[in-house]
């Protein structure tokens, strides 16, 4: 049971020590990820940022991702479940078009402007509060990886075991505090587990700059 946001990312801040000399970039999935992202962040003495990524839901099944969109025209595709699903590329161009206008939303929220950290032939580490079923994590690495990372490790406080597993098809490495065998929600394994608003994750940001202009350890 971590208390928190903060005791989550400090405690699997220590598991990623390993990476101290890597040319490392964290980044924290909003909005809750942010939060834990800025300890391993300070940790790692590495640059912070934020990978907004937006799923793209089946229409008639929106928690079934097709694919996801992120910055800088990525689109990572799911071609069985389109073809599964019967979508249509009419039916995708909505979806894409809608999610791209909340990606794009977001990022002008949380970064106000500045360009986003770059990825190519950099180590990445992808941050979020928690893994349940997987699919915003498994899009981000996907975007992550299109970006030009050239290694990606996801690492969170906790995610369901059999999910965890799934997750080496997509991260180079994955890095869990808890893999319980039991598992229902996330917010279930924080004893505060209060939802983290828009206004939070631009002051993290903001108050973690010294990062981002420091980059990676010397």
């Amino acid at each position: 049971m971590f208390h928190n946001r903060t005791d989550a990312g400090h405690r699997l801040a220590q598991m990623l020590t390993f990476l101290h000399d890597a040319d490392v970039v964290v980044l924290g999935l909003p909005r809750g990820g942010v939060v834990v992202a800025v300890e391993v962040a300070r940790t790692l003495r590495a640059p912070l940022d934020v990978l907004v990524v937006r799923k793209l839901g089946v229409p008639y099944q929106p928690e079934v991702a097709m694919g996801a969109v992120g910055e800088d025209g990525v689109r990572v595709l799911n071609p069985s479940v389109i073809d599964a699903a019967g979508i249509t590329a009419e039916a995708l161009e909505r979806v894409e078009r809608a999610e791209r206008a909340e990606l794009e939303r977001r990022v002008q929220r949380y970064r106000h402007g500045r360009d986003a950290e770059p990825l190519a032939e950099r180590t990445v580490v992808v941050v979020d509060d928690g893994i349940a079923t997987g699919a915003t994590a498994r899009a981000a690495c996907q975007v992550a990886r299109a970006r030009g990372a050239a290694h990606v490790v996801l690492a969170v406080p906790v995610a369901a075991a059999d999910t965890a597993e799934d997750m080496r098809a997509v991260a180079d490495e994955v890095v869990c505090v808890d893999t319980p065998r039991s598992f229902m929600a996330v917010g279930e394994h924080y004893e505060d587990f209060r939802q983290t608003s828009d206004e939070e994750v631009v002051a993290l940001l903001e108050g973690s700059a010294h990062i981002l202009e420091g980059g990676h350890p010397q």
